[in-house]
């Protein structure tokens, strides 16, 4: 972590949006402090926490694809914030990625240069894993 500019990205490496995200950050000469939430998983105070942080609700950082969201009756618009919040405790890839936490704010980062908004510098240039280059 850089001590005066600390920053926390909650990572999944198998997602190459999050893995960007990462590289974004380190191409700026930090080293974040990075939390594989998928193994780590998530209390609820943590929840709690980058919500408020966020100003969002649970449905806005709920991630749909490639996770069991529906069959556990979660997209369904009259699902209560708590039975989300509940879900993405006992089951991680609920939470959709890469939300990163910096002293400028906390933002989901799909795409992945939304993470250049919280970033106090910027890396000189910066290509994305499929070659696409980000205009800084």
């Amino acid at each position: 972590m850089t001590q005066s500019f600390p920053i926390t990205i909650y990572h999944n490496p198998k997602c190459g949006t999050s893995r960007n995200a990462l590289a974004m950050i380190e191409a700026a000469g930090y080293a974040p402090d990075v939390v594989e939430y998928v193994k780590a998983g998530w209390t609820r105070p943590q929840l709690d926490e980058i919500l408020i942080q966020m100003g969002a609700a649970p449905r806005d950082i709920m991630r749909t694809k490639g996770t069991p969201a529906e069959e556990l009756g979660l997209t369904d618009p009259a699902t209560s914030d708590e039975a989300i919040l509940t879900a993405m405790v006992e089951h991680p890839i609920l939470v959709n990625r890469p939300i990163v936490v910096t002293p400028k704010g906390t933002k989901l980062c799909r795409p992945s240069e939304l993470v250049l908004d919280l970033l106090d510098k910027k890396p000189e240039s910066f290509t994305k894993e499929d070659g696409e280059v980000v205009k800084l």
